[in-house]
């Protein structure tokens, strides 16, 4: 199974691999991004080789796909994006991504989150794509609910982080929404 490569009009969203090993580090090493990503921040590269390396597992093991965010502008990664706990058989996933803060605000989640509903919903023919998010990254709460998620609850002591644990929330969007959405476009 090729890697799926996907296009938007300012984007490539790519397989990563261990040349990105840099791009990854200067990304999770930064505590703005890992705040509420679940992990701790990133202090050594070889961080970053394992992320890189359980992306590609999971995508093997066909539990997970992950994406670098490259511009197309300069070729340069800025994030990465993709689908988590896949359940092909039960047709759902969970999406999450970061973006390096330089980033932020600029539309490129919206448009890689596009991107990537749209391939899950009519490549892969998922019709549930959730993302659990801390009720503290409004910015990402935003964004989803913008796109169409609906805010189902709160999952109580849901992660654990530097040494906290925290309640998340947990949003959905569902095929027939998605495709309603892209009917109103």
């Amino acid at each position: 199974m090729n890697f799926p490569i996907l296009e938007t009009k300012r984007l490539q969203l790519i397989k990563l691999t261990h040349r990105h090993v840099d791009s990854l580090f200067e990304i999770f090493s930064q505590d703005e991004v890992t705040r509420f990503y679940g992990t701790e921040r990133f202090t050594l590269p070889a961080e970053a080789m394992k992320l890189i390396d359980l992306f590609q597992k999971n995508y093997q093991d066909k539990r997970g796909i992950r994406w670098g965010i490259k511009l197309k502008e300069n070729q340069k990664i800025i994030g990465t994006i993709g689908l988590n706990n896949l359940q092909l058989k039960n047709k759902r996933a969970e999406i999450g991504y970061e973006l390096h803060p330089a980033y932020w605000r600029k539309g490129y989640a919206t448009e890689a989150n596009r991107e990537v509903l749209q391939f899950s919903f009519t490549q892969m023919n998922l019709y549930r794509i959730g993302a659990i998010v801390y009720p503290e990254n409004e910015a990402s709460v935003n964004l989803l609910q913008k796109m169409g998620f609906t805010k189902e609850g709160i999952l109580r002591g849901y992660m654990h982080q530097n040494n906290h644990i925290h309640d998340t929330y947990v949003l959905s969007i569902l095929k027939p929404e998605w495709e309603k959405s892209q009917v109103n476009k």
